[in-house]
C-alpha cells in the first residue's frame, strides 16, 4: 500500500488531482473517483474548484482518501489525471516526488516529469466511435488499473453514475484499463462503507426530517444544488419546489406557506439575501417561522460567484430593520449541516421566529462521508417543556376570537391556520395588538416588543440541553485554534497533528456563553481561523466579554488545504 511518511493524526493513504476544461466532465470524474474509493472503504473528502462559466477555463477537483475520517484537502497529490496540458502546468508543483501523471499520450513528450503515463484517449475514442466528453471516462479506467483496483468494482460505479450511453462509457474505460500497468497498490479496508454526499445534500435531507412541505429558491451558487436536489426527490417527499422570479417574491412566497401552516425553507447568498432583509423583518414582525439557508462566497457584490468565504456571518446577525429574535447555525460538516437544519426548521415554528443556516461553498459543494450515527436525533431535543413556555390558558385557536399574538410567558403564541371557522387569523407588519390588530399606543409597542423579545430567552434556555460548542481536546490545552463552518474540518486535523485544542461553536444566535466559556477552560492562547478579513467571529467573541489574541485570516475564495493551515498555525503559535 502507498504511504506517506506517517505524521501525527495518521497518515494519508491518496490524494487524487483531476483536472481539465469546464464542461469536460471534470466534476462528474471527480465525483466517480470518490467513490471509487469509499467503496475500498476508505474516508473520502472531496474538494471541487470551478470558474464562473460553463465552457473553457480551468476546473479541478481533488479526491483525498483516508483511513480516518477527514474533511480537508491535501496541497500535495499522488496522482494527478492531466484531461488537458493546462492541467499539469498548472498543478505540477502539487505532484509528490514518487507521483504519478496520467496523460493523453500526445502530451507525454512535453510533461517534464519522468512518472507521466501517456494514454492514447484520441485512438480510443476514434476506434470506439465515443465523443470527447469520455475522454474521461478513459481516464478513470486507466487511473483504476494504476493503482490496482478491479475493473468490476469501476464497471459498477459507472453504472451507477452515468445514465447516459452507460454500454460505450464502460467500453471506454476498459480501453483505459488495458493501456497501463498497475504502479501503485491500493488495499480495500475492512470498515463500513459509508455513503458519500455534498453537504447541501445534507442540508437538503436535514429539511425533510425536520418536516419541510416546500421549498423556494432562485438559482444562486452555491445554494442551486439544494433546489435540484429537493426537486428530485420533490415525488418522494411530497415536496412542493418552487423556482422564482426573484429573492423578493422568494421570501415572501415562503411567508405565505407560514401563514398557510406550511413549513417552507429558502435557498440563496449574500447578494440574494440582501433582497431578502425586509421580508426577514416581516418574519420578525409578524412572527411568522422561516428557514433561511444562506450559502456564503465572496464578495462585495457578484464577487467570485463560484468561490468560498464566511464574510456574512455578522451581516446574518444584523440584516433587518428593528428588532427581533433570530437562529443562527454554521455547520462544520455533512453531519451537522443534517441535523441543524432539521433543527432549525423545528426551532423556526417552536419559536416563530427566522432561523439561518450559515453555510459556504465549501461546505455546500465539498462531498463528505455521511456517519448517520454522528449526525444525532434533531427530534430527541425537547424545545421548550410547557411548565416553562407557553401559557397554559392561552388562546389555543379552537376558542374564538382568536388573537394571534396572545401574550404568553414565553413570548410564544399558540398558531392557527386557515381556514378557521367562524375565526379570523390576522397577521400584521405594523406594531398590532393581540388580535393582530394595527396599534401605535405606546404601552402596547412596548409590550409587544418585549413578548417578541422573550423569545430568544426562551430559546437560550432551550439549546443549553444540546452541544452547541464542539471541541478537539490536544496534548496542549494552552493553546486553541477557534474556527466555525466549513473551517472545522482543517483546523480539526491540523489540531490532531499538533496537539492544540480546537474550538467550534456551531450555534452564533442566541450565543452559547456559558458553554463556549467552558471550552475556553485552561486556554491561554486563543486564534482564530476565519475566511474573511477583518474576523468576525472573533469580533462577535468580543461582545460576550471574550478575546482571541491572534488571527489567520484567508481572503481569495479558496479554503485551508492542510499543509497551508498547518504551517500558519505553526507560525501564529511560535
Amino acid at each position: 500500500m502507498m504511504k506517506e511518511t506517517p505524521t501525527k493524526g495518521g497518515p494519508d493513504t491518496l490524494s487524487v488531482l483531476v483536472g481539465g476544461k469546464a464542461g469536460a466532465g471534470v466534476d462528474r470524474s471527480g465525483t466517480i473517483l470518490g467513490k471509487l474509493l469509499n467503496r475500498l472503504g476508505y474516508r473520502t473528502f472531496i474538494h471541487r474548484d470551478y470558474p464562473s462559466i460553463i465552457r473553457g477555463g480551468h476546473t479541478f477537483s481533488i479526491i483525498r482518501a483516508a483511513k480516518d475520517r477527514i474533511a480537508a484537502h491535501r496541497e500535495e497529490v499522488d496522482v494527478i489525471l492531466a484531461l488537458d496540458r493546462e492541467t499539469f502546468t498548472l498543478h505540477q508543483h502539487r505532484l509528490k516526488e514518487e507521483g504519478i501523471c496520467l496523460c493523453d499520450a500526445r502530451e507525454k513528450t512535453v510533461l517534464p516529469h519522468p512518472r507521466a503515463f501517456g494514454i492514447p484517449l484520441a485512438e480510443i475514442l476514434r476506434e470506439e466511435k465515443a465523443p470527447a466528453v469520455m475522454t474521461n471516462t478513459c481516464m478513470i479506467g486507466a487511473f483504476a488499473k494504476t493503482i490496482g483496483i478491479d475493473f468490476t468494482l469501476l464497471e459498477t460505479i459507472l453504472r451507477q453514475e452515468l445514465r447516459k450511453e452507460t454500454e460505450l462509457n464502460v467500453k471506454v474505460a476498459k480501453r483505459g484499463y488495458e493501456t497501463v500497468k498497475e504502479v501503485l497498490t491500493i488495499e480495500p479496508l475492512r470498515q463500513e462503507i459509508l455513503p458519500l454526499i455534498t453537504g447541501n445534500q445534507a442540508i437538503a435531507l436535514g429539511l425533510v426530517k425536520g418536516g419541510l412541505d416546500a421549498y423556494v429558491s432562485y438559482p444562486m451558487t452555491p445554494t442551486t444544488p439544494i433546489l435540484h436536489y429537493l426537486a428530485g426527490v420533490s415525488g418522494d417527499f411530497g415536496l412542493d419546489i418552487l423556482h422564482l422570479e426573484n429573492e423578493i417574491s422568494v421570501i415572501l412566497t415562503a411567508l405565505g406557506y407560514a401563514y398557510a401552516g406550511k413549513r417552507a425553507a429558502v435557498g440563496t447568498s449574500g447578494g440574494g439575501f440582501c433582497l431578502m432583509t425586509e421580508g426577514l423583518s416581516l418574519a420578525g414582525m409578524a412572527e411568522l417561522p422561516i428557514l433561511i439557508v444562506m450559502g456564503q462566497r465572496p464578495g462585495p457584490s457578484t464577487g467570485l460567484p463560484t468561490y468560498s468565504a464566511q464574510t456574512e456571518l455578522l451581516f446574518a446577525l444584523h440584516a433587518g430593520q428593528g428588532e427581533f429574535p433570530r437562529f443562527l447555525a454554521a455547520p462544520g460538516d455533512a453531519e451537522e449541516a443534517y441535523y441543524w437544519s432539521a433543527l432549525g426548521l423545528r426551532i423556526s415554528w417552536e419559536f416563530q421566529i427566522p432561523a439561518i443556516i450559515l453555510s459556504d461553498k465549501d461546505l455546500g459543494e465539498s462531498f463528505y462521508n455521511f456517519d448517520r450515527g454522528l449526525a444525532g436525533d434533531p427530534e430527541a431535543l425537547n424545545l421548550l417543556p410547557e411548565k416553562e413556555g407557553r401559557n397554559s390558558s392561552a388562546n389555543t385557536g379552537q376558542d374564538l376570537p382568536y388573537r394571534r399574538y396572545t401574550l404568553t410567558g414565553a413570548g410564544i403564541s399558540p398558531l392557527a391556520f386557515p381556514p378557521l371557522a367562524g375565526g379570523i387569523i390576522k397577521v400584521n407588519s405594523y406594531e398590532h395588538d393581540e388580535a393582530g390588530i394595527t396599534t401605535e399606543d405606546p404601552r402596547q409597542t412596548m409590550v409587544m416588543q418585549e413578548k417578541r423579545l422573550r423569545k430568544a430567552e426562551y430559546l437560550a434556555r432551550a439549546l443549553e440541553a444540546v452541544k452547541t460548542v464542539n471541541t478537539y481536546e490536544g496534548e496542549n490545552q494552552e493553546m486553541a485554534l477557534l474556527c466555525w463552518g466549513s473551517n472545522k474540518g482543517p483546523c480539526f486535523e491540523v489540531g490532531r497533528r499538533l496537539g492544540l485544542k480546537v474550538i467550534q461553536p456551531v450555534v452564533l444566535n442566541p450565543f452559547p456563553t456559558r458553554q463556549f466559556q467552558q471550552a475556553l477552560t485552561g486556554v491561554k492562547k486563543l486564534i482564530t481561523v476565519e475566511n474573511n478579513a477583518t474576523a468576525q467571529l472573533g469580533r462577535l467573541i468580543r461582545n460576550y466579554g471574550f478575546q482571541a489574541c491572534g488571527q489567520i485570516l484567508k481572503t481569495d475564495g479558496r479554503p485551508f488545504s492542510l499543509e497551508e493551515l498547518e504551517e500558519k498555525v505553526k507560525g501564529a503559535i511560535a
